[in-house]
């Protein structure tokens, strides 16, 4: 690595065992601070390296574990302690240019590394390089398989640059022309990020970059590991657009509108592309009993959700009673403003992963295309909160207009269903209470007050808090 002295003795060939007596205190301290750690406000209470494959003399490729315990204001009964697997890039010396001291991890103390520094390699631009290589000139190293589509030529001397608003991942752009994403928690089983956006490549759908590069691991078990796809240039998510227009008092519903024709472009293509199945009144009971559940657990949580719980029931129990089959394919599974990008005079529509915190079956799982469309309709209601004076009336044209541009391409109206339409907004409401309370408190009167609205019975137009 450039500005880094190789150590004469490499003892990570040791293996995980020998590793975690140097790692591990290092890694209780740098973990939390990470913003895709997803044990915020939990200690660590223990570590385990899955897996450790060297990529290059002193360049770690680590597979952790780490477990942490539930705060007692947001565990459930009889709930265990979390734990998460996250992937890590280390590079290991005995010093490090000046200008990546953000990078250091720290300097080892004890055991096989003792007297090495460590750092995150990702930060390191000699390393970026080297992962970019590997995905150009396939290979496998270890348990580690390096993958690409033949098809596309991914030139060499690209520039990395780690970008710095990723939250859940990490990912990296390469002279403005290819963009890596490194999924930082890890579960079992292909990633729809890469999963999704293949299978839409092949409908011919444009919508949606198409992988051009991904690696993926077999141990401890196979998993999707990273994805390269075209960088939109100069695109601007719709989270950014709305907020300034918010700003400058500018109206919002003809890009909503547009966002609308998208999101359905999108799901007409999934349709294609996957399986669609017809879910009728058992399904709906599941679903239902699934989202009072959740809604039991928040309540627990989050004990402001109480006074409101009897019309938050409501909303499900009217979707329990639905009998009529509704169509359930592939969706987006976490849409918002913050995953569409205005870019080329259109927008795309990114980030396939799903809520990272749920297992990849379940994201993977057939659903109502409206669960999107609800998610959709709730940033819209962010939005107009994030900046005082509150903008209610604002919400509700952007939501009117996105339901009638995705009519208009999908050929049937989301607002026609406003039993299932309540349901899936009122449950993302309710994970947006737990959220908030877990991460940013004072966000929380944002998810309660749409709490309040829907626990009013109120129709698709009412906004007002």
């Amino acid at each position: 690595m450039a500005k880094t002295q190789t150590a004469t003795l490499r003892p990570y060939s040791l293996g995980p065992t020998s590793l975690l007596a140097s790692l591990s205190g290092l890694l209780r301290q740098w973990l939390p601070r990470q913003r895709w750690f997803a044990g915020k406000g939990r200690p660590v209470t223990d570590l385990a390296l899955l897996s450790v494959t060297e990529l290059q003399p002193d360049f770690l490729h680590v597979l952790v574990r780490a477990d942490h315990a539930e705060p007692p204001a947001m565990r459930g009964p009889g709930a265990a302690p979390a734990h998460d697997c996250y992937q890590l890039f280390l590079g290991v010396g005995e010093s490090l240019s000046p200008r990546l001291s953000p990078a250091v991890l720290g300097r080892v103390t004890e055991g096989p590394l003792a007297g090495l520094l460590v750092h995150d390699a990702l930060q390191e631009p000699h390393t970026a390089s080297l992962l970019l290589e590997r995905l150009r000139m396939p290979d496998t190293t270890g348990a580690l398989r390096f993958e690409r589509d033949w098809r596309v030529s991914i030139p060499t001397g690209l520039a990395p640059r780690l970008l710095e608003a990723e939250q859940s991942n990490s990912s990296l752009v390469y002279g403005d022309t290819y963009i890596l994403k490194v999924f930082r928690r890890v579960r079992p089983g292909i990633n729809p990020d890469l999963e999704v956006p293949w299978a839409l490549a092949r409908q011919g759908c444009t919508r949606v970059p198409a992988p051009v590069a991904w690696f993926r691991t077999s141990s401890p078990w196979d998993a999707t590991l990273g994805v390269v796809q075209p960088f939109l240039r100069g695109g601007v998510d719709g989270w950014t657009q709305a907020l300034e227009a918010l700003a400058h008092g500018r109206a919002f519903e003809a890009e909503a509108y547009e966002m609308g024709r998208a999101t359905a472009e999108v799901h007409l293509a999934l349709a294609a592309a996957f399986p669609v199945e017809a879910r009728g009144a058992p399904e709906n009971r599941r679903l239902a009993s699934a989202m009072t559940g959740r809604l039991r657990d928040a309540i627990h949580a989050v004990p402001e959700l109480l006074p409101h719980a009897s019309g938050l029931r409501e909303a499900f129990n009217e979707l329990s009673a639905l009998r009529t089959p509704r169509p359930a394919q592939r969706i987006h599974g976490d849409l918002h403003l913050g995953q569409v990008l205005w870019a080329e005079r259109r927008w795309h529509v990114i980030d396939f992963e799903g809520e990272p915190a749920r297992p990849l079956p379940e994201r993977r799982r057939a659903r109502s295309p409206v669960r999107d469309v609800a998610g959709m309709l709730r940033s819209f209601d962010y939005a107009a909160h994030a900046r005082r004076p509150w903008r209610p009336e604002w919400a509700l044209r952007c939501r009117e207009a996105y339901c009638a541009g995705y009519a208009a391409e999908a050929g049937w109206d989301p607002r026609a269903e406003p039993a299932l339409l309540r349901a899936y907004e009122t449950d993302r409401a309710v994970y947006e209470v737990l959220y908030e309370a877990r991460h940013r408190p004072d966000w929380l009167p944002v998810p309660m007050a749409a709490i309040a609205r829907l626990a009013e019975r109120p129709g698709l137009r009412r906004l007002t808090p």
